[in-house]
């Protein structure tokens, strides 16, 4: 079995500094001090029930330490020595999990009819307000954009999670996608994957028509310079893609063409995912050799269920909040676009296709798979920054998996993935202190994903409500 991380970027890991980039509340402009609202340096979370992304048992009355940016201690209440002079602030009543880490996350949305907008104020403030401290531009249609933002939120300019930044989507020739890149040959593919490397990106990520030559070599030239490839594949089977050396691939069931009968090498089929969600097993002979075939050789997986489910049968997203945060355009032509779908009795997108994907997802875990999450804001448009990756939560509560199951996968299961491991996605002493303070007992409540009050990126607490507040009507604008 060959190690999670393959061995060119484990390499470059070991070479690469010790320590992510951090902040103090003293270093952010007064445009994101504006957002704080625990400044530390020195804060104690006490009486808190505490979920700490390992996949253990929740635990009761727990007291954690922070100092600076950095975890110091955890603990039963009153084992925890509290520092002279601490910011102590008694959470009874409150659950605590580690900072979420989107890996389907992206700074743009796309709304009904294909709308397509740059989030560079609203996405980053929606992540954060909803928990998401880190996450991986899976895609990127204005990288420069993306690279900006995430300079922007380093420098303490701008509120906003960590950002992994994704190169443009990398496809094969297809006159529809016209704001991608289209390479027809291997030796295109490695420029391709040396500039991007050259220009910050740290993925790659491949997209539904790319063929298998072209992908080979983005492949074994992003291992060489230390980024790794991710997917949105097609005309590239799940099986292929794991042959080939690709370390993540998204979306899971519905977009694994091992599953439709009409797939030719290369190519990929049309109305695909009706198809696989019409005719595949899951459960079958099919799916239990793809998923040990991926475990055995490392390849993670992302759910996104949460922009899969706007687009199902009977599964309209509707609530207040969401439909708050779209412009007023943006939230009428969604509106219609989900009347259309309830109204339509051919509509493809049902129940029973999204209960494939949870049925996948459940078999990938129980086998030994890596299973991580992200919210995906594309589809109709009812999937936004933070709130959908909220939204997963809940889909996978519903899937089968128990609340430090699903906060794992949230957590420590993307920091994983991303290589990212030994600083985030738990919470114990010596990690970088992102952690989400959830006003009730999450664990008996998957409502309670969504009553975020403080969330900490770097030992910082920034108020979720003012950030959420600071954006309403504007996605799908800026």
């Amino acid at each position: 079995m060959k190690k999670f991380i393959a061995t060119p970027v484990a390499l470059v890991l070991l070479l690469a500094p010790a320590r992510l980039p951090a902040q103090a509340a003293a270093e952010l402009a007064p445009e994101t001090s504006d957002f704080v609202a625990i400044a530390g340096p020195t804060v104690v979370l006490t009486g808190v029930k505490l979920i700490d992304g390992t996949g253990t048992g929740a635990r009761p009355n727990q007291t954690v330490v922070i100092e600076g940016n950095r975890i110091t201690a955890v603990g039963p209440a009153g084992s925890v020595d509290v520092p002279s002079g601490a910011d102590v602030r008694d959470l009874s009543g409150h659950t605590v999990i580690p900072g979420l880490i989107g890996l389907h996350n992206h700074m743009f949305f796309m709304g009904a009819g294909g709308r397509m907008s740059q989030g560079m104020v609203s996405s980053p403030r929606l992540y954060l307000a909803s928990g998401v401290t880190t996450i991986r531009t899976t895609g990127s249609i204005s990288p420069y954009a993306d690279l900006n933002v995430k300079s922007n939120i380093e420098r303490g300019l701008a509120p906003g999670p960590r950002m992994h930044v994704t190169a443009p989507y990398v496809t094969g020739p297809n006159p529809a996608l016209g704001d991608m890149a289209q390479v027809t040959t291997p030796e295109e593919a490695r420029r391709f994957v040396r500039y991007w490397a050259g220009e910050g990106a740290s993925w790659i990520k491949a997209y539904t028509t790319i063929r298998r030559a072209e992908l080979a070599a983005v492949i074994e030239e992003a291992h060489a310079r230390g980024l790794r490839v991710t997917g949105h594949i097609c005309s590239i089977t799940f099986q292929e893609a794991v042959d080939l050396g690709m370390d993540n691939i998204e979306h899971g069931f519905g977009t694994a063409t091992d599953f439709d009968p009409r797939k030719r090498p290369d190519e990929c089929p049309p109305n695909s995912m009706v198809v696989v969600g019409e005719q595949g097993d899951p459960t079958g002979e099919t799916a239990r050799a793809l998923i040990l075939s991926m475990v055995e050789n490392g390849v993670g997986m992302t759910s996104t269920m949460a922009v899969i489910e706007p687009m199902t049968k009977g599964r309209a997203v509707l609530e207040e909040r969401t439909l708050e945060a779209m412009a007023p355009e943006v939230r009428e032509d969604y509106l219609e676009t989900v009347d259309a779908i309830e109204a339509n009795p051919e509509w493809p997108m049902t129940e029973a296709h999204l209960q494939k994907n949870m049925a996948f997802e459940r078999g990938f875990v129980e086998a030994g798979g890596v299973l991580a999450a992200g919210v995906d804001p594309t589809g109709i448009g009812g999937a936004i920054a933070g709130f959908g990756d909220q939204r997963n939560y809940q889909l996978l509560i519903e899937a089968g998996f128990d609340a430090p199951t699903v906060v794992r996968i949230m957590s420590a299961n993307g920091a994983r993935i991303m290589g990212v491991d030994d600083e985030l996605g738990t919470i114990e002493p010596g990690k970088l202190a992102d952690l989400v303070v959830l006003e009730g007992d999450l664990e008996s409540d998957s409502e309670i994903i969504r009553n975020v009050t403080v969330v900490f990126k770097d030992g910082v607490g920034y108020d979720s409500e003012k950030l959420i507040d600071s954006v309403k009507g504007m996605v799908g604008i800026r």
